[in-house]
């Protein structure tokens, strides 16, 4: 994160570190890509080796990118597909590695039209988003490359309650038009534009967009809507 606004000009994210555990390079690296909705690499070098991975957006194959610059040289190993790959690289090959990225970007026009699309599979109101619907969504499992969960709309809903649960996620409590509830959460959102609009919006109406879970406690199944995205439902 310290070093990822330095890159802001960049249409990705290349982030390396000493003593980075080659076990967490790539959540880091997603949760990057969904911070700052640009394709990512990670990689920490340990023993004169670095090790990294690799998260993309919509429309940007980085598996083929990173397939293209093993080809080339400029890493020691790498592979993957279009939305996630693994690569390994010495750090004199830091820089190289680099200026490869920049130029294949530079093949790439407009990369920042993919950036702010979001496909919606479907609509639900909260009253339809049942332990029922989650459970036949998860029969066409599993998902992944080639096969990505769907997204569900909820629109016009109106945001009953909204707070910072946790270190920085934030939880709300959608109501639908006879009254149905539907609990949300947005992760690691609260000191982004999507978290501080969303606590903005209590008491007032919007279109939400994410992904159902099922949850039992208590002998209680409780749906929540994992929130990837939002917007005034007056906008």
């Amino acid at each position: 994160m310290a070093q990822a606004p330095a890159q802001d000009n960049s249409p990705f994210l290349f982030l390396t570190g000493e003593g980075w555990h080659p076990g967490v390079v790539g959540i880091v690296a997603g949760r990057l890509k969904e911070r700052f909705l640009k394709p990512t690499f990670v990689a920490g070098f340990e023993g004169g080796l670095g090790r990294g991975s690799a998260r993309s957006i919509a429309g940007v194959d980085i598996g083929a990118i990173v397939r293209a610059a093993r080809e080339g040289g400029t890493l020691d190993a790498g592979g993957g597909h279009a939305m996630a790959a693994g690569f390994s690289l010495r750090p004199e090959q830091s820089d190289p590695f680099r200026a490869f990225l920049t130029a294949e970007f530079a093949k790439s026009a407009n990369i920042s039209a993919h950036v702010a699309t979001l496909t919606l599979d479907a609509v639900v109101s909260p009253a339809g988003a049942t332990p029922t619907l989650v459970r036949d969504i998860g029969r066409a499992g599993p998902f992944g490359a080639g096969n990505p969960e769907p997204v569900l709309a909820v629109p016009d809903a109106q945001v009953v309650f909204a707070d910072v649960v946790g270190k920085d996620h934030v939880r709300l409590r959608l109501a639908g038009g006879d009254g149905t509830r539907l609990d949300a959460i947005a992760f690691r959102a609260a000191d982004t534009d999507l978290g501080r609009a969303l606590l903005a919006a209590r008491g007032k109406r919007i279109h939400a967009a994410g992904r159902l879970r099922a949850d039992e406690w208590n002998g209680r199944v409780r749906v929540q809507l994992h929130l990837d995205d939002a917007a005034p439902a007056d906008a």
